[in-house]
Order: C-alpha cells, then sequence, then structure tokens
C-alpha cells in the first residue's frame, strides 16, 4: 500500500532527524526521529500499523522480557517489528513501525498509560495485560485510573483478544467484559495494591490461589487456560512442554506463560513457542553480566514495589556483595515513600552498600529494615569497593540506564549467559 504524501514526508524528515542525532553523538536518533515523524503526520501510527499482526503487551511490570519472548515465539510466522530497547510511547512505537516497514507482524511494548489510544491506531490482535500497580504516582496517578483507562479502551475493540493474568484483581477486571479472553495463571507476588474489588470497593478474600470480591460474588478469579510449574508450561487440550527459560524468577516464568499464550492466539506452534521463549536471555541490560577489573557484575532493574519485591527474589545471596542503587529523578518518579512498603531483608552473607542519588533515602529504609550496609553515592565507587569476586546490582531506571553507560565507558566485558557464575535463586 502507497502511503500518503505527508506520510512520506514524516518518514522521510524521521530519517534526517536519526542521521543528525547519530552524527551529533547524540545516539540512536530514533526516538527524535519518532516525534518528528508524529509532528508532521499525526496519523502516521496508525498509517504504518495497517496490514499488520499486532500483539500489544502492557502492564506495571515485565513488559520489555515479554515483549522479547513473544517476538521470539513468533519469528517462525515471519518478520516480527518489535522494540529493541523498551521504548514504549509513542516516539518509540512509531520509530519501531517505522524501521522495520515489510515486517508483517508487530510485538509492541506500550506504556499503560498509553494503551488505548495505541490500540485505537493499531487495532490489535492480541492484547497482553500482564499485571498492574502502583508506579511513579506522580506521573501515572492512582492505580485504580488506570484499571478503568484500559478497561475503556478495551470495550472499544470487541475484536481484540485479550490474554490476561487471572491472579492479578486488576488485570482481570479490566479484561473481565472482554468478549474473547485468555486466562493466564501468571502469579501475582504483589497484592498491596488489590485489597479492594476495583468495581465495588469491598474487600477482596483470598484462600491460596483462588480470590474473590466480597461486594459482587459474580466477580472472582477465572479458571486459567495457560499455567506454569517449575518445568513445564500447560495449555488447552491437554497441553504440556518443558519451559527452560535463560531469565531468572518466578515473574518471569509467568512472564513467559502469558508470551506463549499470546505466540498461540497468533497462530505459532505452542511447542514451538515454548521452546522460543526459552532463548531470550540479556534484556537490554536486565540480567546481564559484566566484567570490570575483579568483579564479575550481574544488572537487576526495579522500578516500583511490586517490582522490586520480585528483584529482591532474584538476588544470589551467594554472591559477595550487594549494591543497591536508588535515583529519584522524573524518570524513575520523584516520590521514592514506596521504599517503605518493599520488604527489604537482612542480608547476613552479603556486604551491602547504599548507592545512587537517593543513597540516603535507602539508607535510613536499610537501617529501619536492619539490614546492616555502608553508604556510597556512585555506584561506580560502591562496586569498586567492594571485595572481588561477585557483586549483584540492583537499581531502579535511571540509576540503572547511567550505571550501564559508565561501565561500558569503563571498559567493562560482557559475559555470555553459559558462562556466568552462579545465578538466581
Amino acid at each position: 500500500m502507497r502511503l500518503p504524501l505527508r506520510t512520506r514526508a514524516a518518514l522521510a524528515a524521521a530519517a534526517s532527524a536519526r542521521w543528525a542525532s547519530r552524527a551529533a553523538g547524540r545516539g540512536k536518533g530514533s526516538m527524535i526521529g519518532g516525534l518528528v515523524a508524529a509532528k508532521i503526520d499525526p496519523n502516521i501510527m496508525s498509517r504504518l500499523a495497517a496490514g499488520r499482526k499486532t500483539v500489544l503487551i502492557t502492564g506495571t511490570n515485565g513488559k520489555s522480557t515479554t515483549t522479547r519472548m513473544t517476538a521470539a515465539a513468533l519469528t517462525s510466522l515471519g518478520e516480527v517489528a518489535t522494540q529493541a530497547d523498551g521504548a514504549n510511547m509513542d516516539a518509540g512505537i512509531i520509530a519501531t513501525l517505522s524501521l522495520a516497514r515489510r515486517a508483517p507482524l508487530a510485538v509492541l511494548e506500550v506504556d499503560e498509560l498509553h494503551v488505548p489510544h495505541v490500540s485505537d491506531a493499531t487495532d490489535p490482535n492480541v492484547l497482553v495485560l500482564l499485571n498492574l500497580s502502583r508506579d511513579q504516582l506522580d506521573r501515572v496517578g492512582e492505580i485504580n485510573a488506570i484499571e478503568r483507562r484500559l478497561r475503556e479502551g478495551i470495550a472499544r475493540h470487541r475484536d481484540t483478544v485479550i490474554v490476561a493474568n487471572c491472579d492479578d484483581v486488576l488485570v482481570t477486571s479490566a479484561a473481565y467484559d472482554a468478549p474473547e479472553v485468555i486466562w493466564v495463571a501468571a502469579g501475582a507476588g504483589w497484592v498491596g495494591d488489590s485489597v479492594s474489588c476495583p468495581r465495588t470497593g469491598e474487600p477482596i478474600v483470598r484462600s491460596g490461589d483462588d480470590w474473590e470480591s466480597t461486594g459482587d460474588p459474580g466477580f472472582r478469579r477465572p479458571r486459567p487456560q495457560w499455567w506454569f510449574d517449575d518445568e513445564n508450561v500447560y495449555g488447552p487440550d491437554g497441553f504440556q512442554a518443558p519451559m527452560t527459560l535463560s531469565v531468572p524468577g518466578r515473574a518471569n516464568r509467568g512472564n513467559a506463560t502469558q508470551a506463549v499464550a499470546a505466540a498461540v492466539a497468533m497462530g505459532a506452534d505452542p511447542a514451538a513457542a515454548a521452546a522460543a521463549v526459552g532463548t531470550v536471555g540479556e534484556v537490554a541490560g536486565r540480567y546481564g553480566s559484566t566484567q570490570l577489573g575483579e568483579h564479575r557484575i550481574r544488572t537487576l532493574l526495579a522500578k516500583n514495589p511490586a517490582g522490586w519485591q520480585e528483584a529482591l527474589a532474584m538476588i544470589d545471596t551467594d554472591a559477595d556483595s550487594l549494591v543497591i542503587a536508588v535515583n529519584g529523578q522524573v524518570p524513575d518518579g520523584e516520590d521514592l515513600s514506596w521504599l517503605w512498603d518493599v520488604r527489604f531483608e537482612a542480608f547476613e552473607t552479603m556486604k551491602v552498600i547504599a548507592a545512587g542519588e537517593r543513597a540516603a533515602d535507602l539508607s535510613v529504609r536499610l537501617l529501619y529494615a536492619g539490614a546492616e550496609h555502608t553508604t556510597t553515592a556512585d555506584p561506580m565507587a560502591a562496586i569498586a569497593a567492594c571485595p572481588a569476586g561477585r557483586v549483584e546490582v540492583l537499581a531502579n531506571y535511571t540509576a540503572f540506564r547511567d550505571l550501564g553507560t559508565a561501565m561500558e565507558r569503563a571498559g567493562a566485558t560482557p559475559i555470555p549467559a553459559d558462562d556466568s557464575a552462579g545465578g538466581a535463586r
């Protein structure tokens, strides 16, 4: 299909902006290209998405990993347009679609706030809902408002298949009224934001894996069609296949199960999809290991209470040291009161260092948690202060980003996944 003149002009301007950004040493230029294109043609996202089979993936945590897994599971069906860097707002999505014009498939990570209008522009075949919890209240607002917006957006796309985590009360509420929902028992390690029913305000009662609303007996945990255990993934019609992952943590097994369910909904072979998700390892620096001098460093990202709780469970307590780095910039959310919602444990066998721009806030929280630690604001200096050996680094968004840049400049060498010592527990 030939694009309108305005769209072609927008793409040409975007290409020029990308070139200028790279020439100036300001990065790859994808984001600026997407911003320029959208300014010239406000309808460019829908024009670039036309004719593709599309999966949108959203949630508070796990979007990038699940997107990478879903894309891997769909490669057998054709070329897939997908973000490599987690750019999940309009400019990043436009850039992704513009750089893979011929790809018949698209797997797009989408910020929760952007899902309704991105769905309107792309008319997705499948929408994956992972989880919903508090994140950057100064930007996003209360999580129940996000659930209502998602519910309203889903109502406008009655033909979209929803792949939803039935263990998450807020996700279930957003998807509950959709005509076609594939329910996945993907787990809910954090339930602090769903103690009351989002539909009635009455308490949610839990019994084991089950939950139900006391205000609406009809609103309860749906029966899952897909689920997982420590070895396998299970699906409809008695399907069972081994699922061995290259990324740590139970939360990622839930992400992988939703990726498999989404790929199958798009027409992929379930056994091949289950094998494909296991090929995804390091995701934009997350879970990756590097060697820097005498330190073997593994980096983990966490951005909100639910994510921190999951990430803390992935820490390898047999490592020699743990650096926890926290910033409070706009992309992180400037309000760090959520630190008091995270159940920090005393890492008795590890040297723990509080780092980052908000190291003092973190230090107070660790003190009240009974975790013995020292404080070194510069994360690179904190790593250098660790004894030789393995260092686990847990950081929030900008601390993670800046540390990655600093380690690259310092000459850190990536370690292949199968050569990494130790592992998450």
